[in-house]
């Protein structure tokens, strides 16, 4: 795999052929525990064109020094992605933004649920287009 969170990528060539071509990439979170989605193409080896764009999305662990992938999602087709993105828009409707944790007396948080995969070491979104 790759060191840096930069030097990841989806593309993959096969005797010379680039048979995954990735058109841009996306990091959700950085750290330890990284997320990327990637917006890919792949070749069809019986026309030697590349099909229609396909979404992956990738949570990537570091250990040793390097990071390997730990999951993956592919979102198959426009209409799927669309799908998605209106099942969220309406779990997560305009406005619904969570507010902080705020602190209790004492300095300490309060507590707040948390995804059991989560190591809390997230940072912010950051974009890497037409890689």
């Amino acid at each position: 795999m790759a060191e840096n969170i930069d030097d990841l990528t989806i593309s993959f060539y096969q005797d010379d052929r680039n048979v995954v071509k990735e058109l841009k990439k996306l990091v959700l979170t950085r750290g330890n525990w990284t997320t990327i989605m990637y917006m890919f193409q792949e070749l069809n080896k019986k026309t030697n064109e590349y099909e229609a764009p396909k979404v992956s999305i990738r949570r990537y662990q570091k250990r040793g020094g390097i990071y390997k992938q730990q999951s993956k999602f592919t979102i198959s087709s426009a209409k799927q992605g669309r799908e998605i993105a209106g099942i969220l828009l309406d779990w997560f409707p305009e406005g619904s933004d969570e507010e902080k944790p705020k602190r209790a007396r004492g300095g300490k948080k309060e507590a707040q649920p948390t995804d059991e995969n989560d190591s809390g070491d997230d940072e912010d979104i950051t974009s890497q287009s037409d890689i």
